[in-house]
């Protein structure tokens, strides 16, 4: 067998292999064997009609028999034999196939990149010295209390902080909002919608105007439409809202009781706040581990300069714009603001595949040289985990990852996060303080 491999470009090259006359005839006597093994012919015992009938009666489905068996052979072992790490699928073409003749047939491979490895043990990385202060843990109660806070209707004028229940109906240049922003329908006009009295919820400016007021108060309000807006349309333009104040409701939040404690599963205040102190501090341990992480990936690939596979990264990077086109509607956003946005979500994918594809290529080269390898107890162990937190059954989830390809992104999602691991064990940590806060110079 002659093999020839021409470099097309970084990660494309052109495998050529001619397969000699003796090894094709070879194949033809053993596949026409097979098929006289099988064949029933009318007149003969299954198994027993001569070879040169079955070799009539089934030519063409033994030509292409014979061709697949080399064709897959020959590839796998060319392939092998030239070290060649193929990504995605051979496009192969047939040059010559005939009896009596060489074979040949040439393919067209995407190949892996090509990269030295740099030095990934001692990587630099710095750990945040931080602690869990007592204003982190009241700041943590205060948020548990607004999870159990009051609304109650009072018969007064609205103040800051309070919530105000209002009728309100918006234009814009003189007509309705839905006439310059058509998706914006709950901009225009809402009944009965709380908003809080301050500056900043609903439209920057809108909620502090309300101050004052008490039920059944009409008045006009006008907003600027901030340039970091969500409906792109309104951006620089105002606002004219006609507004009337159903409720003025006051909040009113818990006491940091034993009540409120028993509420959240302590026995007291004291041991409420030895539970959040926990919480928290596993929280700042999990962001400390997570900026580990981060420093020592990003310090290995920026060592590495690669050309990535075309396929792979245009596979990728759709995949990437599904992703979040998906998220932002699910946001809300509407079909015409994401269209608006085409070129720079595009982009935005095309940058996270990049770096995506080159870790994977990356922390496979170092996986291959530390021996890692991904079990498939710890396969099974992450698809029951996946399965939970959908709330489907593992089967199903096997199946439907089975059809969709995502089986190999669960090995190369553990692969990665082994390889990590590593890195972080191999990396040169350095602890450091948090600079205080500086005080505000005094006034002149």
């Amino acid at each position: 067998m002659n093999v020839t491999v021409e470099k097309l470009g970084p990660c494309k090259r052109l495998l050529r292999v001619e397969i000699g006359t003796e090894q094709v005839e070879e194949a033809f006597k053993t596949v026409t064997g097979e098929f006289q093994h099988e064949a029933r012919l009318p007149g003969f015992r299954p198994g027993k009609a001569p070879k040169e009938m079955v070799a009539k009666r089934f030519e063409n489905e033994i030509q292409e028999e014979v061709k697949h068996k080399l064709i897959s052979e020959a590839y796998k072992k060319a392939v092998a034999d030239e070290k060649l790490t193929v990504v995605g699928r051979p496009d192969v073409e047939e040059i010559q196939f005939n009896r009596g003749q060489p074979l040949q047939f040439a393919a067209n491979l995407e190949t892996a990149p090509e990269f030295e490895l740099p030095e990934y043990k001692g990587l630099p990385a710095s750990r945040e010295i931080a602690s869990v202060t007592p204003q982190d843990i009241e700041r943590a109660l205060q948020t548990l209390a607004q999870r159990q806070t009051k609304f109650e209707t009072v018969a007064r004028e609205l103040r800051s902080g309070d919530v105000a229940v209002v009728n309100y109906s918006g234009a814009c240049e003189g007509r309705p909002i839905t006439d310059t922003a058509p998706t914006a329908r709950g901009l225009t006009e809402q009944k009965g919608f709380w908003i809080n009295v301050d500056g900043t919820s609903f439209i920057p400016g809108f909620g502090d105007q309300l101050a004052g007021m008490k039920a059944g108060d009409k008045r006009q309000i006008t907003v600027d439409f901030p340039a970091d807006f969500v409906v792109p349309q309104l951006v620089g333009k105002k606002g004219v809202y006609e507004v009337e104040v159903v409720e003025v409701k006051e909040k009113k939040a818990p006491e940091f009781d034993e009540a409120f404690a028993k509420a959240y599963g302590a026995e007291s205040m004291e041991k409420l706040r030895e539970g959040v102190r926990a919480d928290l501090q596993r929280e700042l341990n999990l962001k400390q581990s997570r900026a580990i992480r981060n420093q020592v990936t990003q310090h290995l690939l920026g060592q590495v300069q690669c050309d990535l596979p075309e396929s792979v990264l245009e596979a990728e990077t759709r995949s990437v714009v599904y992703s979040i086109v998906n998220e932002n509607q699910q946001r809300g956003v509407s079909k015409e603001t994401l269209d608006g946005e085409k070129e720079q979500i595009y982009a935005t994918a095309n940058a996270a595949a990049r770096q995506r594809i080159k870790a994977s290529f990356v922390f496979q080269r170092v996986a291959e040289k530390e021996g890692v390898r991904v079990e498939q107890v710890e396969i099974a162990r992450r698809l029951q985990d996946i399965a939970a937190q959908y709330k489907v059954p593992v089967d199903k989830l096997v199946k439907d990852f089975e059809k969709s390809g995502q089986l190999a992104d669960v090995y190369h999602q553990l692969l990665s996060e082994k390889v990590i691991d590593l890195l972080v064990q191999y990396a040169r940590i350095q602890d450091v303080s948090l600079a205080p806060v500086p005080a505000p110079a005094p006034a002149p």
